[in-house]
């Protein structure tokens, strides 16, 4: 007992100022959200307890909840599209990078890697600019594309979808590195063993590399899950905060954004309790999915 109390107190200097960081950046502003969620007003001076009144404004009254309810299930289809295409084509580009008979492995991951250190708002920008009809419509015809010359984010049918796929392309390097260092843990031997036993391709990754690389699996989904209903910065840089067009890719942050930072149009003053509201509901969807998708995924790390 007394070496675990040693122990603890020569590593209390390396730990507090991350406990430091980690109190004023995070679990300050996260507590405060909570309580500024039960009061109306803006300034500490006009501020009035209302109790639950936020709450039952954004689900009892038709012009918010509406809003709340479209932007909330965007977020889902969002995440959803993220699941699929970002993490399915991570986990198949690990396999193939991972490869005995992969040439040019490190070219091919630094490729998909690149676009995770752009800039979002400029990657947003130049996809919107790629996809403007007006800008790129010429050039789709000339080499026999014509069907891409489409207003993409102009139609609530294709403008989710093109942005989450936007996404999709920036951030697949993330995952496919996890995936790959998982994939690289992976013992040999047992690779060895299962081929001589006759396993092919397919049942070795689905009965051996799958099930040890669970819990790696969970981490990519809850970061996913948490990153995609944080979102915010690809909507506004190729659509607009509103959502355009029509609500259609409207999210959970944009959502916030309008009503607890900038004002929801045409009254344009923000409503820092309802935001507060939003962002609490937000936090505990986000626990109440998170810690059980982690306790399933770590169980017995993976075995």
């Amino acid at each position: 007992m007394q070496k675990k109390s040693a122990s603890l107190s020569s590593w209390l200097p390396y730990l507090l100022p991350a406990l430091l960081i980690y109190t004023i950046f995070m679990a300050f502003p996260l507590i405060d959200s909570l309580r500024l969620s039960l009061y109306s007003g803006n300034t500490m001076q006009s501020r009035a307890f209302v109790g639950f009144e936020n709450f039952a404004r954004l689900f009892g009254d038709e012009r918010i909840s509406v809003r709340y309810w479209g932007a909330f299930s965007n977020t889902w289809v969002f995440f959803a599209i993220h699941m699929v295409v970002q993490n399915g084509l991570g986990i198949l580009f690990a396999v193939l990078l991972t490869a005995e008979t992969m040439k040019g492995r490190h070219l091919y991951q630094t490729i998909i890697f690149i676009p995770t250190t752009f800039a979002v708002l400029v990657t947003g920008y130049l996809w919107k600019l790629m996809l403007n009809p007006v800008w790129s419509g010429d050039f789709f015809v000339s080499i026999g594309l014509p069907f891409l010359k489409y207003p993409w984010l102009g139609d609530t049918k294709t403008a989710l979808p093109i942005v989450a796929l936007v996404s999709c392309w920036q951030w697949m390097g993330i995952p496919t590195m996890m995936f790959v260092a998982a994939l690289r843990n992976i013992s040999v031997e047992l690779l060895e063993a299962s081929h001589l036993e006759g396993a092919n391709g397919w049942q070795v990754f689905l009965h051996i590399k799958l099930p040890l690389i669970k819990p790696v699996v969970g981490i990519i989904s809850v970061l996913t899950f948490v990153n995609n209903f944080n979102a915010f910065d690809i909507v506004f840089a190729m659509e607009n905060v509103n959502g355009a067009p029509e609500y259609s890719t409207d999210l959970i942050g944009t959502l916030f954004y309008r009503y607890g930072i900038a004002g929801q149009h045409p009254i344009g003053i923000p409503d820092s309790g309802l935001g507060a509201a939003i962002a609490t509901i937000t936090f505990f969807l986000l626990l109440i999915i998170v810690v059980p998708t982690l306790r399933a995924t770590q169980r017995g790390d993976g075995q």
